[in-house]
């Protein structure tokens, strides 16, 4: 039988988290002892490591034997990610995502939690400290924003839109230099894209209606398992830039959000198809039980 676990339960632990070792450090320059791991914008501070210790403990008291996952965690024990994909129950948590903002005082920061089965989200979490508010999605139960007082709103993504008229959030930090200039060129193509630097923020802002698409280019499964499943509760369409679908395996590639199949493929045939990515391109692909022929075969029109 799998793991039982209570989501209301888990996402206290997350606020409880923010609120002990995450909001006491925001602009407390001195406390933060700020370090740099892959490279000078991928920062871990006091508060990242903090925040992780205290979600360890109490996600493994709370579901004992589950798998936990996080993102300092993993950087310290890579093999964690490969005992993901086959784990029955694990939860997997992004500590602190935006800590770049957080270190430079900029209120856009956030707390990520997911259930994962077998490599799958089934219950996401992400929580804004600032607002002291949730985005919370399970399987099959659609996603809601959940007030402090416990009020709640059920989201839904905003209706489609011309590509010209589309508002996007998109990270460009890790595309690769072939890809780059020419994915950032075909962006004028739609109306608006900016970055929040911070995966909650954007998938939150989506799944709340305030855009037609994300694009995040690094798989890592902290900052997309929670919110990939909120999107899609929210009503989006969700797949990986070669075609396939999402889940904590994928380390390579891009990932794309949009409000639904036909915007999915206009943005990826009219935006973001590019030979230099380097993946395999299917001229059949199956995504979210939905297929789609030749989405590729039009990757060098641009």
């Amino acid at each position: 039988m799998p793991m039982q676990f209570d989501l209301r339960q888990l996402a206290d632990k997350v606020r409880q988290a923010a609120w002990q070792e995450i909001l006491p450090r925001f602009q407390q320059v001195r406390d933060l002892d700020v370090r740099a791991k892959a490279d000078a914008t991928d920062l871990v501070t006091a508060a990242d490591e903090a925040a992780e210790r205290f979600l360890k403990r109490e996600i493994e008291t709370m579901m004992p034997g589950v798998l936990f996952v996080g993102e300092e965690s993993a950087s310290q024990d890579p093999g964690l990610l490969d005992r993901l994909n086959s784990a029955e129950t694990a939860v997997v948590v992004d500590p602190l995502d935006g800590t770049a903002n957080f270190v430079a005082g900029m209120p856009l920061f956030g707390v990520m939690a997911a259930v994962v089965r077998h490599g799958k989200p089934v219950a996401g979490i992400i929580y804004d400290p600032m607002s002291d508010d949730w985005v919370m999605a399970e399987q099959g139960g659609g996603a809601f924003l959940i007030r402090p007082d416990g009020t709640e709103r059920r989201l839904a993504v905003s209706s489609s839109v011309p590509l010209p008229e589309a508002v996007g959030y998109v990270s460009s930090d890790f595309l690769p230099p072939a890809v780059k200039p020419d994915i950032l060129a075909r962006l004028a193509k739609a109306r608006m894209f900016s970055s929040h630097r911070c995966a909650a923020h954007m998938y939150r802002a989506f799944a709340g209606g305030h855009g037609h698409f994300v694009m995040l280019d690094r798989l890592t499964p902290w900052d997309h398992l929670a919110g990939t499943l909120i999107a899609t509760e929210a009503g989006a369409y969700v797949a990986c830039l070669d075609g396939s679908a999402y889940d904590a395996s994928k380390r390579t590639g891009a990932l794309l959000t949009a409000t639904d199949p036909d915007s999915w493929q206009a943005l990826a045939r009219e935006i973001f198809a590019h030979d230099g990515w380097g993946f395999a391109t299917p001229q059949t692909s199956t995504v979210n039980d939905r297929p789609w022929h030749g989405l590729y075969e039009h990757r060098n029109s641009g």
